[in-house]
């Protein structure tokens, strides 16, 4: 029986790719580092230290531990400040409706974000008390496509990972769902992952508490 779903954050439920963009960007230019949309796709579900040892491919120099911590926390700052702008209205289609449909049908609710900033960004779009559990990156040593975050996110729920769904729309986040033992909707650029067990562009374009239904009754 499927009892929970987990859902990643952004991309998910919300769209933050252009304040990440804008506060990595801001940061590679006072760096002097190239950095485009183009790379900005390659950060996609992986954490803040691995997204900017990405960017630093590209520098014209080596930087320190030190150096390196300093950069994630000022992009981090800039990314905060641009989150503030985020209010209910901010919500991808679909997902509010997704998610009310499932605790109607006393489905469990959970969030599964590598994102230090996921209780800050639930609070800004007031939806913190439609989740029964919280899993974020300030909870876990391994981000995605590690499974550690959907296997807290099922813990905090109380049920086992074969009990839990998982929705995504990185690569990474369909990987480490699978690695955790669960099946997985894959939305956004996740939609083409041939492993996902359920596929729709948009929470909007998938029925999730239909299929949920469906699968329990088999």
């Amino acid at each position: 029986m499927i009892r929970g779903v987990i859902f990643d954050l952004d991309g998910v439920l919300v769209s933050t790719d252009e304040c990440h963009f804008r506060a990595w960007k801001r940061m590679a230019d006072e760096e002097g580092i190239p950095f485009s949309r183009e790379d900005n796709a390659r950060l996609r579900g992986v954490s803040r230290m691995q997204s900017l040892d990405i960017i630093l491919e590209r520098a014209e120099r080596e930087y320190s531990p030190d150096e390196k911590d300093a950069m994630a926390a000022r992009k981090n700052a800039y990314y905060v400040d641009l989150i503030g702008e985020l209010d209910a209205s901010s919500m991808l289609p679909g997902a509010l409706d997704t998610v009310r449909a499932l605790r109607d049908a006393g489905i469990r609710t959970a969030i599964g974000s590598s994102s230090r900033n996921a209780p800050l960004i639930l609070d800004r779009l007031g939806i913190r008390n439609l989740f029964d559990a919280v899993a974020d990156g300030n909870q876990i040593r391994r981000s995605k496509p590690a499974p550690d975050v959907f296997l807290l996110a099922a813990e905090l729920l109380g049920l086992s990972p074969e009990e839990c769904v998982v929705v995504e729309d990185a690569d990474a986040g369909v990987e480490a769902a699978l690695s955790a033992g669960m099946r997985v909707l894959g939305v956004g650029e996740a939609h083409h992952h041939p492993r996902a067990h359920l596929r729709a562009e948009s929470l909007q374009d998938a029925n999730l508490a239909a299929w949920v239904a469906e699968e329990n009754r088999r």
